[in-house]
């Protein structure tokens, strides 16, 4: 990719290790011929066994892939000690790259209380591995805890100054949203690089779990629009999701995004539908 185009890059999740690898990793040799920019690896709050899913996958994408690697490390249910020995497990597979988030906080689980914001997080790893690359996640129409949308920008603030070098946005359906959140990071004096979030919405089961859990996301009518014509038809539903997903990017690259982060969902044939959908505007 030329230094004038915008990257493209994806994210994963580990499949939980009783199910294995296997599939996940024959999924990413399946995008590697697509030279994503970086794969991003998720953590769970609901489990803590990030060394076995998380860093081992990295491992696999960074050294047999040959394909730049980010960990996630949602903060609030691990301890310091915890933190370090994760850090330290990526050290020794040579991923350097960490996404510091808050993460969910789920029901009924006592959050512990070494950290309680991502802010935190990224102080307690710049003072323990500063070379380790911190990215930072933001949220276009405001984090759901957020009081108001000049806190939450506030608090993102902070969170760059900490030592954040770029952003990755949580999924939006919205680009006027999107470019309006860039204008007020722009005036607040956030200046590092802000990859823009994308999920393309592709069978039923994920329009509702999207509806269910993603209430802070504004649904355009043409969006919603979608949901209702085909929640009942699996391949309209698909080809519109996808079409609409890669709307999205074509104008995010015209407007000069910094980057596009993709939201897999482990599907090696979404990826590469919109790759070959949209190539010519990430290889120019």
């Amino acid at each position: 990719m030329s230094s004038q185009s915008p990257p493209l890059s994806f994210e994963v999740f580990p499949p939980n290790p009783a199910v294995g690898n296997e599939k996940i990793m024959a999924v990413l040799k399946e995008m590697q011929d697509l030279a994503p920019h970086f794969i991003s690896v998720t953590a769970s709050n609901r489990k803590f066994n990030i060394e076995e899913t998380t860093v081992r996958l990295a491992d696999f994408i960074y050294n047999d892939l040959q394909i730049p690697t980010i960990a996630h490390l949602p903060a609030v249910y691990l301890t310091k000690e915890m933190v370090s020995d994760t850090l330290e497990a990526l050290d020794r597979v040579g991923v350097h790259k960490v996404l510091a988030l808050r993460g969910d906080i789920v029901p009924n689980m006592e959050p512990k209380k070494d950290f309680t914001y991502a802010t935190d997080l990224i102080e307690y790893i710049k003072e323990q591995a500063p070379h380790f690359e911190i990215i930072g996640a933001c949220y276009p129409e405001g984090h759901p805890d957020s009081l108001d949308r000049v806190s939450d920008i506030k608090n993102l603030k902070k969170k760059v100054d900490a030592g954040c070098s770029s952003l990755v946005t949580q999924l939006f359906f919205d680009n006027e949203r999107f470019y309006d959140f860039q204008e007020r990071c722009t005036l607040a004096g956030i200046e590092i690089p802000i990859h823009a979030g994308i999920m393309p919405i592709l069978n039923r089961n994920q329009a509702l779990r999207l509806l269910k859990t993603c209430e802070n996301i504004h649904l355009p009518r043409k969006f919603k629009t979608i949901l209702d014509k085909y929640e009942y038809n699996p391949e309209s539903l698909r080809a519109a999701g996808l079409a609409y997903a890669i709307d999205q990017i074509v104008d995010l690259v015209t407007q000069d995004v910094a980057g596009v982060h993709l939201y897999t969902m482990n599907n090696s044939n979404t990826a590469h539908q919109i790759y070959q959908a949209t190539h010519t505007f990430f290889n120019k």
